[in-house]
């Protein structure tokens, strides 16, 4: 696992039945992968000065397994896959804590882009750091 956080789902989070609303998720998956790039000194605000460009989320995907519900306490796991010529997949999993059960989990396919918002190879710094947090 090359990043988590843990949560505690609150009622905005959920439905009036208390259970999991199926786009809340997407938020969180966000905030993990934002705060890991923060955390490694790649900041999304400067990338695009700093470096000549940034990312963009082309795709995302999510199964739901199990219902969560209001109060539980979720652990957001954040592990990267290999990376292709323009792009690289990220992969999440959300563990209940009390029962170790894996409520859901997801997959959203990140590209590199220019000013232009043109899909640009991956650097060969950053292929290097991608291959490092794959491992």
């Amino acid at each position: 696992m090359l990043h988590s956080d843990t949560r505690r789902l609150t009622y905005a989070d959920t439905d009036p039945a208390g259970i999991l609303y199926y786009a809340s998720w997407f938020p969180k998956m966000e905030a993990l992968w934002s705060d890991f790039l923060f955390r490694t000194g790649f900041r999304q605000d400067h990338s695009l000065a700093a470096r000549g460009w940034t990312t963009v989320t082309r795709a995302t995907q999510c199964e739901y397994l199990v219902a969560a519900r209001l109060f539980d306490e979720i652990r957001l796991e954040l592990r990267i896959g290999p990376a292709g010529t323009t792009s690289f997949p990220l992969d999440y999993r959300m563990v209940r804590l009390d029962d170790d059960a894996l409520v859901s989990r997801a997959t959203t396919t990140i590209v590199l882009v220019d000013g232009a918002q043109r899909a640009i190879p991956i650097p060969p710094d950053f292929r290097r750091r991608l291959e490092e947090w794959a491992r």
